[in-house]
């Protein structure tokens, strides 16, 4: 495998401990020769907030930059970050955990060596995420309209029940009272879908979940889709607002704006341990089989 020469790094900007981390990741990276772009938010947190001493290196002050691979550093949602600044490159991210639960960044940097070893011998596996993609019939969205996790659609703070139509492919599914809706991936089954009682999906489902927010109605469940139908919402308020968030960045829309979700005509590629699996994962992070009377997992 040809080695790789320049890697993007994204860090979140609230953790006061990543100073540290972030040296041992440039000295791993400067031991193979690798040339570190780092995003210029990150880059002046660490020189100005937390006094690192790093060396000034290429920084990224747009999404035209060019890189091997990227490297996330945070949790998750600094990994849907990333996503978004990788965007259609097909760059490889290795998400260093160094937040709580961490489904996406799964690796740490107490054996960044050893992971840099394994990326330049083949060893990882490079799971591949479908993405969604969000159109309005208003015109753009302010924020990035695609989603590696989900795009939800919520009430406004205080307001009551939205309603909202959903047609699939064309076909009126039903019309839900509710406080919201996420349209989610397989890779969004263990975020906030899940929290609202969404399925878990395997990666490589081709699958979209549909799962209401608080619905009134006692027969209302999570219905799972094939990824090749367009999911076109509708939404009617008493605010005559409501809120689209997309991966967790937020925007109002008027009741006239329709929104259009379809399966993106890209994926991002996610760098995974080639010990671990998506089970194992789930019995580690969310305890299943776990008997708390011993507090084993089985």
């Amino acid at each position: 495998m040809e080695k790789a020469k320049r890697c993007a790094i994204f860090g979140n900007t609230y953790q006061p401990k990543k100073c540290e981390a972030v040296q041992k990741l440039f000295d791993a990276l400067t031991s193979f020769g690798i040339v570190p772009l780092i995003d210029r938010s990150f880059f002046e947190y660490l020189k100005e907030e937390m006094h690192a001493s790093i060396p000034e290196h290429q920084l990224i002050t747009d999404d035209a930059f060019e890189a091997d691979f990227a490297v996330s550093m945070g949790g998750d949602g600094t990994f849907l970050t990333t996503a978004m600044r990788v965007g259609e490159k097909q760059i490889p991210i290795l998400g260093i955990n160094t937040g709580r639960l961490g489904f996406l960044a799964d690796f740490s940097l107490d054996d960044i060596e050893q992971t840099l070893t394994n990326f330049y011998a083949g060893r990882l596996r490079k799971e591949q995420c479908n993405v969604l993609q969000v159109e309005c019939s208003e015109g753009k969205m302010q924020s990035y309209p695609f989603a590696l996790n989900e795009v939800a659609v919520l009430k406004r703070d205080n307001s009551s029940m939205i309603s909202i139509r959903v047609d699939l492919g064309g076909e009126y599914l039903t019309t839900y009272q509710a406080d919201g809706l996420i349209v989610n991936t397989p890779t969004g089954s263990t975020g906030y879908a899940l929290s609202v009682g969404g399925p878990v999906m395997l990666p490589g489902s081709q699958n979209i979940g549909l799962v209401p927010v608080a619905p009134h109605g006692l027969t209302v469940r999570p219905l799972t889709l094939p990824d090749n139908l367009d999911v076109t919402l509708t939404v009617e308020s008493r605010s005559h607002n409501f809120l689209v968030a997309i991966d967790g960045r937020s925007e109002s829309c008027q009741d006239s704006t329709k929104l259009t979700i379809r399966k993106a005509p890209y994926q991002v590629i996610v760098l995974k341990r080639p010990e671990t699996t998506f089970l194992k994962t789930l019995r580690s992070k969310l305890l299943w089989g776990s008997d708390t009377r011993h507090n084993s997992i089985e």
